[in-house]
């Protein structure tokens, strides 16, 4: 009989990232801000990317006072040489950026729709192929792509972004069967609607796609389906970020990781 294997570390071991080099993407607010802080505060060498360069100096400024490394890198995803250029040498990947536009199909704009796709799924797996050499020829990577419920589930008058996100899904769960033996997990984390600009853009658009008064998109349309109703905060899930890169969950790959509070439940 094969002897039990000891746990790779202590359950109460904190995240150390001592020496890696961690890519986050969408870093200059919101979920993004928060998992660059986070990953910096865990000891990694942070590369934020994001088109808003004043954004990124004060996300740089916040991690020095905290006494982490982040490295702000100003790019548009959608130049995607660049972006896959910009993931080499990563061990630590995090998908992030993104962007929402809420309209009926037969009104929603085919350049937006291409836009989302890019931005969103394209430009993830441009970085991804950027990364991996480095992390297959280490034997050791993460990337944690941030995904949605939409991911999951689809609402109506968001097409190209539910379309972005389930197509997420599948290129992370292809990450995860190819990187395995390589020592590369691959997740997804799947929040329901968090605290960030993103969101609060939303909520004009709602009102006018349901027909509502803003005041009402919140409760009756954002956190309908929820069970716990409130909005998620961006350092919780830059926590479930950090939970994925960490040794205790060395087994864990090619998952989605729900966030929701009680939406998929129903």
């Amino acid at each position: 009989m094969t002897a039990p294997r000891a746990l790779p570390a202590p359950h109460d071991t904190p995240l150390d990232l001592g020496g890696r080099t961690a890519l986050v993407t969408g870093a200059a607010g919101g979920i993004g801000r928060a998992c660059a802080l986070r990953l910096a505060a865990a000891g990694a060498k942070v590369r934020a990317v994001d088109r808003d360069a004043a954004g990124l100096e004060a996300l740089a400024a916040a991690a020095a006072d905290l006494g982490g490394a982040v490295e702000p890198h100003v790019l548009d995803l959608t130049d995607l040489d660049a972006a896959e250029s910009a993931a080499t040498g990563t061990d630590v990947l995090v998908n992030n950026a993104g962007l929402q536009l809420v309209r009926p199909i037969e009104e929603f704009p085919p350049d937006v729709f291409h836009t989302v796709l890019t931005v969103m799924l394209e430009a993830p797996f441009r970085l991804i192929r950027g990364a991996l050499p480095h992390m297959y020829g280490q034997g050791w990577g993460r990337v944690v792509n941030i995904s949605s419920v939409h991911g999951l589930r689809a609402s109506a008058y968001k097409s190209a972004y539910v379309a972005a996100k389930h197509g997420l899904e599948g290129l992370s769960k292809t990450t995860a069967l190819e990187g395995a033996h390589r020592g590369v997990t691959s997740n997804c984390v799947n929040p329901g609607y968090v605290r960030t600009a993103l969101v609060e853009k939303q909520i004009a658009d709602q009102a006018r796609a349901h027909g509502i008064p803003e005041e009402r998109v919140v409760s009756e349309v954002l956190l309908q389906d929820s069970a716990v109703k409130r909005l998620i905060e961006p350092e919780e899930v830059a926590q479930a970020v950090a939970y994925l890169c960490g040794p205790q969950a060395s087994f864990v790959t090619g998952a989605s990781l729900v966030m929701d509070g009680g939406w998929t439940a129903h």
